[in-house]
């Protein structure tokens, strides 16, 4: 007899229910820090109540209940804490919480329970606790407070200013050294730069401010749902925030204590929750868009003014020549500057990042002339 799709849903529900029950309980034995530890029992006893939950349904659906058994990859994952630490197996067990944490969102049984809403939370725990390793610090957050790595703190500003320029540069210098090749007249090449500088840049601002904006509107919606749920169940809110706090090394009362204080608060409440459980800052939502675009089209169009340069006071093979020198010039320089973010040596990021550059405008040349050739 076939077993029913309802039946067959409850099912894997309650398998995936237990094996996350045994999997924090293997990492709360598994955990040095006690505080940490706890945090991963009280977990297990949650995932444990889910799965009463699917166990009343099935015997309610006149289902005789199998013997529990755990699946190998969370007998694996166990095996793996205890042998070589929880910090081991966190971004795995973290990854397969954020899959997880919307399970039970369109499921109908779920619904007016707080079985969706546990999930979520505990999805976003995890994702604290991953990132702030109680462990100890990674080697990343070392290096930062190290002198002669501490430029990687400030390298993604350093980081997008090198990268647009160089996106700049390398695309308008392939595309003129194309139209070179194909033979056409300065003003030609000339027009062609500056509609490829114009064309880039805009693409680029546009990519940018889509992708801050797209940003900014999710942090807005998951603040949102923060703010439903702390006017919905603010005890529920109050426990995630004490788990959080214990997780990051405070002992369970003064954790309490202090969550109790902060949700006293709605909106000091709805602040911290945004910053600790969704690593959102609720006044900058991961900065302003249109000053995003702007600063992207600006450092687009500062490389790709380069190899157009020229064109404005040489012709011929003397316009071409002095686009290739400054070219090469800008890009020793971007190479240079690129060794404040990885270290290495100034003259073999420098060089290597002329021999890339020329390389691509050396195929964009070719093609360009091999069209030039079959049009006349």
């Amino acid at each position: 007899m076939a077993t029913p799709p309802k039946v067959k849903r409850f099912l894997e529900n309650w398998q995936d229910e237990i094996e996350s029950a045994y999997l924090y309980r293997s990492l709360a034995k598994a955990e040095p820090q006690p505080a940490l530890a706890e945090v991963y029992r009280r977990l297990a006893q949650t995932e444990e109540g889910h799965a009463h939950v699917w166990e009343a349904k099935l015997v309610a659906a006149g289902y005789r209940l199998p013997r529990r058994r755990i699946g190998w990859r969370t007998r694996m994952l166990a095996v793996l804490a205890r042998r070589f630490g929880t910090q081991f197996v966190l971004p795995t067990v973290n990854a397969m919480e954020q899959v997880d944490s919307h399970a039970y969102d369109q499921q109908l049984e779920a619904q007016g329970t707080p079985l969706a809403r546990e999930e979520r939370s505990h999805a976003r725990l995890l994702q604290t606790i991953t990132k702030t390793a109680p462990g100890g610090l990674e080697g990343s957050t070392i290096a930062q407070m190290e002198g002669r790595h501490r430029s990687s703190t400030g390298g993604n500003t350093l980081r997008a200013a090198v990268l647009g320029a160089n996106d700049g540069l390398l695309s308008n210098l392939s595309l003129i050294m194309g139209v070179a090749g194909a033979s056409i007249s300065e003003r030609s090449i000339l027009v062609t730069g500056f509609a490829g500088l114009l064309a880039g840049a805009c693409s680029m601002a546009l990519g940018e401010w889509l992708s801050v904006q797209s940003a900014r509107e999710l942090y807005e919606r998951q603040i949102k749902i923060e703010r439903q749920e702390l006017e919905d169940a603010p005890e529920a809110e109050e426990e995630e925030l004490t788990l959080i706090y214990e997780s990051k090394g405070l002992p369970s009362d003064q954790a309490r204590a202090l969550a109790a204080q902060l949700i006293r608060n709605p909106k000091t409440a709805l602040d911290t929750l945004a910053r600790e459980e969704l690593g959102i800052d609720p006044e900058a939502l991961g900065g302003s868009a249109w000053g995003a675009a702007v600063t992207s089209f600006c450092l687009f169009a500062m490389g790709a003014i380069v190899p157009v340069l020229p064109f404005l006071f040489l012709h011929g093979w003397q316009a071409v020549g002095g686009s290739l020198c400054l070219s090469a010039l800008a890009l020793f320089l971007i190479g240079a500057g690129i060794t404040l973010l990885t270290g290495r040596s100034v003259l073999y990021s420098g060089v290597r990042q002329i021999m890339f550059g020329f390389g691509a405008a050396a195929i964009t040349y070719g093609i360009g002339r091999l069209i030039g050739v079959a049009i006349t």
